[in-house]
């Protein structure tokens, strides 16, 4: 099969496989060695997690790239254009490189006259490891999808292994509780080889299981910590291991506070990597000062009647990034009142999201997700109804869509409020488009 566009080729994996998930690494390694790239050429950084893989991933990327490297990064999902989930020192792949890539797979799934039946997902997965072969990237940032044992990323071989935040979500692939949730994501660890946990207090699943395969375990306030500085330093922070420390390291380019565990498990990994990537004190702090993250507290450069309002996108969709972003705001708070967007998908944990949030957000406003993009997006009304279950004073208005919903916040709003939307990808997606539309950009 041959296509021309990448939204045809894009298209039709959607349907080649009926399964939107379907979890299994032996499909993705038999086609991996078909194309000859079992063993990559360039230094692998896997990273699992609920919460934090996109902006550990971004800094990683952003620190290597300050030190001279050839950095290629796969993450997903993507906001707006598929092309975002690749990227070659920054830059995303364009369409031309993604479909020659989808090519050579189709070509190797074909092969021996034995069709394998790849996912969406896998597809994105082992074309990112073809051009990263392709282009010789030095180091290749690969983020886990769902889970971490089961998901294609995981069919490469990590000579870093990096866990983030982990807590409940995608319970219907991963289980119903923490630990087992935890389990699934050290599945990226391996014997040997350095596996490192950015989480203060980790599941006992996760520490177990390392200590079971004999892997290299680096966990966050055991074997590096970090730590803020005086306030005299205007927000400087430190980070130690027994190797090595570093002191007054600059603010980070994304918000919140959250952020500085995700970058302390980024330190580690860049540390343990320092005998054949080195990288000086000037790189890293670069690096971590210019690292940008679409969708992560990104704030929305308004114009004309709106510019004295705030206004901040943020992907937060469970209850644990809800709760980091209801402290980013509480640490930060507005002159005024702080309207809410959100739109969520239905098989999140919209209740605990939304009592999360109720302390930091006076005004809500509820949209719609639009099915034809995402088929489990929830209604406005499902999401009103966990928000009257939470409180019956919750000022709340209901829109069909994200964009009627921006719009209504913003002309509510006054000098001083800001407007926060948030609840999935798929509203910050619909929001970007909002205001690239009336002309306003976002940036972090």
């Amino acid at each position: 099969m041959r296509f021309d566009s990448l939204d045809a080729w894009l298209a039709w994996q959607a349907q080649l496989n009926p399964a939107e998930i379907e979890l299994g690494l032996e499909r993705v390694r038999v086609v991996l060695h078909r194309l000859q790239l079992a063993s990559p050429c360039f230094a692998v950084i896997t990273i699992a997690g609920t919460n934090g893989k996109g902006s550990s991933a971004a800094m990683l990327q952003s620190i290597y790239r300050a030190a001279g490297y050839h950095v290629g990064t796969y993450t997903s999902p993507h906001l707006q254009r598929y092309n975002e989930r690749i990227t070659l020192n920054g830059v995303e792949a364009d369409d031309a490189l993604l479909c020659g890539a989808f090519e050579q797979i189709e070509t190797a799934r074909c092969a021996d006259s034995d069709e394998i039946s790849l996912t969406y997902f896998e597809f994105g997965t082992l074309a990112a490891i073809v051009i990263f072969h392709q282009a010789e990237v030095d180091i290749g940032v690969l983020e886990v999808g769902l889970g971490g044992r089961l998901d294609a990323v995981n069919v490469i071989e990590p000579d870093v292994a990096l866990v983030t935040m982990v807590d409940v979500d995608h319970q219907a692939w991963l289980g119903n509780d923490r630990e087992t949730i935890a389990r699934e994501k050290a599945g990226i660890y391996r014997a040997n080889l350095p596996a490192i946990c950015a989480e203060p207090e980790p599941a006992r699943s996760l520490v177990a299981h390392a200590a079971a395969i004999g892997a290299q375990f680096y966990g966050l306030n055991g074997q590096f910590s970090y730590g803020l500085e005086s306030e005299a330093n205007n927000g400087s922070w430190f980070w130690q291991c027994e190797e090595r420390r570093y002191d007054a390291l600059p603010p980070l380019g994304l918000s919140g506070a959250f952020q500085l565990q995700n970058a302390a498990g980024v330190l580690m990994a860049v540390t343990l990597l320092q005998s054949r990537f080195p990288v000086g004190f000037a790189a890293v702090s670069s690096g971590l000062k210019q690292v940008q993250v679409a969708g992560r507290l990104q704030r929305v450069l308004l114009r004309g009647a709106f510019a004295q309002l705030e206004c901040l996108l943020d992907v937060a969709h469970n209850p644990s990034s809800a709760l980091a972003l209801s402290e980013a705001l509480a640490e930060r708070p507005c002159d005024g009142e702080t309207h809410a967007v959100v739109g969520m998908l239905e098989d999140k944990d919209i209740g605990a999201v939304i009592a999360t949030m109720t302390s930091v957000i006076e005004r809500w406003h509820v949209a719609s997700l639009d099915t034809s993009v995402c088929e489990r997006g929830a209604s406005a009304e499902a999401i009103v109804a966990c928000l009257q279950a939470v409180s019956d004073s919750l000022t709340v208005s209901s829109f069909d869509d994200v964009a009627g919903a921006i719009t209504a916040a913003l002309e509510n709003a006054c000098a001083g409020d800001r407007v926060v939307i948030f609840g999935s990808f798929f509203t910050v997606a619909a929001a970007k488009t909002f205001f690239e539309d009336v002309g306003c950009c976002a940036t972090n």
